[in-house]
Order: structure tokens, then sequence, then C-alpha cells
């Protein structure tokens, strides 16, 4: 039997034999670099990220590797990544109708693990997937140290300038742009400051937190010495000094303009806010300022939906492009022609009810008549698939209530809502001498009439 060659990534494979030599398992991984890291670190990395020879960003995610250790730092990233993933996404066709077989696939932990790396490259600049081939839909992160953007290449080795090229290779995936650095590049600096700051108000706290003790002796009493030595040996091991009496002694502890520690806590919040500006956009939708209220609150929460709904925009077109839908074909999943991923509509109750009332005074105030489309899209209101048909016979039952039928039956008998007409008055019957009364008064007025209107001479 003939063996098949089959293109998976930069190696070829027999059928189904053999099992595809993924390019992640041919990595040299080598650990973080957990060095000390300062500013002189940071601006090293970035002039050798941004080298127009021979770039290089490994230092720079290295420094990035350490960055993500601080606490607030990882907060911030994980607030503005469950915005995106807590959100109900679904696939349509054509029409705009949900495909329901694909639910199952969304649902999945892997392809919410594929919307966590595509939100993670605007954190980090740059994000890589390699695609199992398989049955079920599965990826391998490439690790950001081996991605070469600048000349499209997966290297081996982290340092090295050639590779395994991804460029239109089908089940590689490598989300961010070349000269994109992430977010991270900007919180780097307050990260390192913030990292300093908290070491010295450790040792602030260490140095200041407990009394000290202190205790004089004569200069020329070297007995008293030694016994005052054990004794404060003895006592604890918080800071203790001894100074002989002739010393001239002050000791300068910063208390104070600094004795509560609020320098450094000031710091602390000042990078804080600097870093949840740069991750999210505001400060108080994470943290709480001493002049913030209602009103602040409410406007920062305005900028942090902003800020959600272009990472929204973002993911949908990520997804929709034409590199991961030719993926998702791979795996036999149900794509149909002119479908696309979408968001589902979340509703503010608060907002539509004052939509409902703008809605109202157009409609009533100004008479300007309100398509069912703009309802149903406004509202979020689910439109029948029978919708033409109900529409059709509520236009029927508006044209009866208007113009009702007329029984043949009974001609006289009135229209809804309209009064019943008198009944005529019978005719009486007459006898011989009233009718011959009757003619006679009849003749008289007739000979009256042609009297007056007789013609002239």
């Amino acid at each position: 039997m003939a063996k098949k060659k089959i293109k998976t990534g930069i190696v070829t494979k027999t059928s189904s034999t053999t099992t595809p030599k993924l390019v992640v398992n041919q990595l040299n991984l080598i650990s973080a670099d957990r060095s000390r890291k300062d500013i002189g670190t940071f601006k090293d990395a970035l002039q050798s990220a941004e080298m127009i020879e021979f770039p290089q960003r490994v230092k720079l995610y290295n420094l990035y590797e350490d960055v993500m250790l601080d606490g607030h730092v990882t907060g911030i990233i994980s607030k503005r990544l469950d915005a995106v993933l807590n959100k109900k996404l679904r696939y349509v066709n054509a029409a705009g109708k949900r495909v329901d077989e694909f639910d199952k696939t969304i649902k999945s932990i892997a392809f919410r693990n594929i919307i966590k790396e595509i939100m993670l490259s605007i954190i980090w600049g740059i994000r890589g997937m390699e695609f199992i081939p398989g049955e079920k839909l599965t990826f391998a992160k490439i690790p950001v140290r081996h991605i070469k953007p600048e000349v499209q290449m997966i290297v081996i080795e982290q340092y090295d300038e050639k590779g395994i090229p991804y460029a239109g290779v089908s089940n590689l995936w490598v989300v961010g742009e070349k000269d994109d650095f992430g977010l991270l590049l900007k919180c780097a600096p307050y990260a390192i400051y913030k990292r300093g700051n908290m070491a010295d108000w450790a040792q602030y706290i260490e140095l200041f937190g407990q009394p000290v003790r202190i205790v004089k002796y004569d200069a020329y009493d070297e007995k008293t010495k030694i016994e005052l030595r054990e004794v404060l040996d003895e006592a604890g091991s918080s800071l203790a000094l001894m100074v002989p009496k002739q010393a001239d002694f002050e000791m300068m502890d910063g208390k104070q303009s600094n004795g509560t520690g609020e320098l450094q806590e000031r710091f602390k919040i000042a990078l804080d806010a600097e870093m949840s500006v740069i991750i999210l956009g505001n400060t108080e939708t994470t943290t709480s300022s001493k002049s913030s209220g209602y009103a602040q609150s409410k406007e920062h929460g305005k900028q942090q939906l902003e800020v959600t709904k272009s990472d929204l925009e973002f993911v949908v077109n990520m997804l929709n492009s034409d590199h991961f839908i030719r993926i998702l074909k791979s795996y036999s999943l149900p794509v149909v022609e002119g479908g696309s991923f979408e968001y589902e509509r979340e509703i503010d109750l608060a907002e539509l009810a004052q939509r409902v009332a703008i809605d109202k005074e157009i409609a009533v105030s100004l008479k300007t008549p309100l398509s069912d489309d703009y309802v149903y899209e406004t509202y979020g209101i689910p439109k029948p698939d029978n919708y033409d048909e109900l529409k059709a016979k509520q236009e029927e039952q508006r044209q009866a209530a208007m113009n009702p039928p007329v029984s043949e039956a009974d001609p006289n008998k009135p229209a809804p809502g309209k009064p019943k007409p008198k009944a005529k008055p019978k005719a009486k019957d007459l006898s011989a001498d009233e009718k011959t009364n009757a003619e006679s008064f009849i003749n008289w007025i007739r000979n009256q009439l042609a009297d007056f209107f007789d013609p002239a001479p």
C-alpha cells in the first residue's frame, strides 16, 4: 500500500500509522531568568528588542515573567480577561441563525483557552499556538521566547536567529504584530519600582516596628559593658544599641516625617494606580481612592465597559479570520459558508428603561413609527421563526376590526358600535269614508297649487 504524505506544520508524516512531529516538541526550552531586575535591566531589554538588525525579545520576556509575579498586575489582568471569557459566544450562519452543533465546541476548555491566548496577545504583545491534528480541537502553546515575529520564525534555541517559518503553515497560529511589545512593557518599570518600595517598607518595619533599646555605660567600665551585653542578648532579638555615656549620640529614625510608613504606602498606591490605568483604563473599578464617590465610580465603570467592548470586537475578528476558520475545518467542525462567531448581547435593565422612555416619546409625541426589527434588536427579544405568518394574521385582525362585515340575512341590523335606528310607525288602515275624505283633500291641494302657478296672460 502506498504511503500518503500529509503536511502538518514543518514536517511530513505518513498516514495514520505515525504521529505528527510537533514543532513545540523540537524546542530546547530553558527556564525563565529569575535574577534580580532593576530599571537598568528594563532599559537594556527594551533596547535589545527594538534593534533594527537581529532584535532579541528574550530579555524582555524574562522581565515580563517577573512582572507577572506582582499581585496587583495578576489581578487586573485576570479582571480584563474574565470580562471577555465570561461573555456568551455563539456561531451563526449567513442568515444570523444559531448553529447549535457548534455549542459543544465553544463550551469546551480548549476553545476557552484559545480565547484566553488571543487576549494575552494584548498583554504580552504576541502569543503562539500549534494545533494538534486529531478528532478533537486541541493545541499546544508556543513559548513566546522562541517566537521571532520580525522574521516570522519559531527558533529551536531561544537566542537563535533562524528557525522554522510559521507563515502559511495551516496548524500554526501566531497572534500579534511584530512591533507590539504588549501592555506589560508599560507596566514593567512601575512593577520594578514597586518591588524596591516594598523591600524598603519591609526594612522600615523591621527597624522601627519594634522599640529600640538603647543602653549607656561608662567608657572605662569594661565589666559593666560586658554585663549589659549579656542582658541585651538574653532579652530578645529586637534592635539594641550600646553607647558610651561620653559619646554624643542621636538616632535619626525618620519618624518625624514618616512615623507610620505612610510614605511607602502612598508610593505603592500610586504605582498600582498607574498599572490599573494601563491594563484596565481606569482605577476605581479595582481600588477605591479617598476622593472617590458614586459618580466617579460610575464614570470609571463606563470606561471599563468601553475597553471590554474593544476586546470583544478584537476576539471576534480573530476567531472569524480566514486562518482560524481553516483550522476549524481541519477538525471537521460545522463551519458553514458565510457563518461567523458573535457574542450574545447582554441586557442592561437600567439602560433599557431609559430607552423605553425615549422610544415611547418618539412614537407617541413625535408620531414617528418604529420598525419591528429595531424593537427586536434593541430589547434583545428573539424574533419568532414564523414572524411573517404572525404579522399577516395580526394585520388581518386589524383590518377586520376597522371594517366589520354586514350580515346578508338582516341588512337592517346596525354595525357594532352604532346606535340602533328608531323603528318607523306602521301605516294605519283607513275606512272607506276616511279614504274618500283624504282623496278630496289631496285634490283640493293640487288645485290650489295649479292656480298659484297658473301662467300669466
